[in-house]
C-alpha cells in the first residue's frame, strides 16, 4: 500500500516514544496521522507539529475508543493504517517478600489484570473497531487491499524476565492473536503484523542513570546501543508498503535475547 495523503492513520500512544515516532514519520510522508492517548498536553503538541489530530482515548473503554475512530475519521476520512502503540509496563513479581514484615507476598491480581486490560484488551479493542470500520471501505491495491494493522509487542513475550510476569503476558498475548487476526481479516482484505522491540529509548530511560543505560545498551550484540524510536516506525511504513506482509511477528532488537534479569 502506497503511503501518500490519499491515506488516514491512528497511531494509539502517540504522544510519545515508539507511537511519537510513528506518527511522525507517516506524517512526513503525507499521511493523515490521528494520534489516541491519555495525554492531552503532550497528544496536542505533536499532532499540531505534524499537523494532525489529537484525540483522548482510553483503549479499554469501548465507548472512548468508538467515539474516537468516528472523530478521527470525521477529520482525516477512515483510517487504512492503524498503528498500536498504547501500553504499561509495571514490574513485580509473582511472590515477593514484604521488606518490613517478612511476609511472603503474591502479585494482586488488581494490577495484574490492569496490565493485560491495557495492552492486549487495549490493543484488541482498537483493531476490532477500527477492522470493522476498515472492511466497508474499497480496496486500494491490485490484490484487493482495504488496510493494515500494526500491533506492539516485545520480546518479554518470548523472553520474559524476573517482574515481568503480567507485561509478558499482556505481550506474549498480542503476538498469539497475530495470526487468527490476520486469518480472520484476510477475506477482507486487511493485513496486520506484530513488531516486538527489544530495549528501545523512550522516555522511561531519562530517569535512568547513563552508567545502567550503558550497561542495557551494551548487552545488545549488534548494533551495541539501544534502538531508536524512528527504527521502530521504519518497520511500521515497510510493513505498510510491503503487501506480502501478513501474520508475522517481527523481532526488532539487535539479536538480544534477554537474560533472567
Amino acid at each position: 500500500m502506497k503511503l501518500d495523503n490519499s491515506i488516514a492513520a491512528i497511531v494509539t500512544g502517540g504522544a510519545s516514544g515508539l507511537g511519537e515516532a510513528t506518527a511522525r514519520r507517516l506524517a512526513a510522508r503525507g499521511v493523515r496521522v490521528t494520534l489516541f492517548d491519555l495525554d492531552e498536553v503532550r497528544g496536542t503538541k505533536v499532532a499540531g507539529e505534524i499537523g494532525g489530530l489529537f484525540v483522548r482515548t482510553d483503549v479499554t473503554s469501548d465507548a472512548s475508543v468508538a467515539d474516537a475512530i468516528a472523530t478521527a475519521g470525521k477529520a482525516h476520512g477512515p483510517a487504512r493504517v492503524v498503528v498500536n502503540c498504547a501500553g504499561i509496563a509495571p514490574a513485580r513479581r509473582t511472590v515477593s517478600r514484604n521488606k518490613d514484615t517478612g511476609e511472603m507476598l503474591a502479585h494482586d491480581l488488581q494490577s495484574y489484570l490492569k496490565v493485560i486490560n491495557v495492552n492486549l484488551a487495549g490493543t484488541f479493542n482498537v483493531i476490532s473497531k477500527a477492522a470493522a470500520a476498515m472492511a466497508a471501505l474499497d480496496p486500494v491495491t491490485e490484490d484487493g487491499g482495504r488496510g493494515v494493522m500494526v500491533m506492539t509487542a516485545s520480546v518479554a513475550a518470548e523472553d520474559g524476565q524476573v517482574g515481568q510476569v503480567a507485561y509478558a503476558a499482556s505481550k506474549g498475548g498480542v503476538k498469539a492473536m497475530t495470526l487468527p487476526v490476520a486469518r480472520d481479516l484476510a477475506g477482507y482484505g486487511i493485513r496486520i503484523c506484530t513488531i516486538l522491540p527489544g530495549i528501545f529509548y523512550t522516555p522511561m530511560f531519562d530517569t535512568l542513570n547513563p552508567e545502567f543505560r550503558a550497561s542495557l545498551a551494551a548487552a545488545v550484540p549488534f548494533p551495541s546501543r539501544l534502538g531508536r524510536p524512528d527504527e521502530y516506525a521504519a518497520l511500521v511504513q515497510h510493513i505498510c508498503e510491503n503487501d506480502m506482509l501478513n501474520g508475522e511477528s517481527i523481532r526488532l532488537d539487535g539479536a538480544i535475547r534477554m537474560a533472567p534479569r
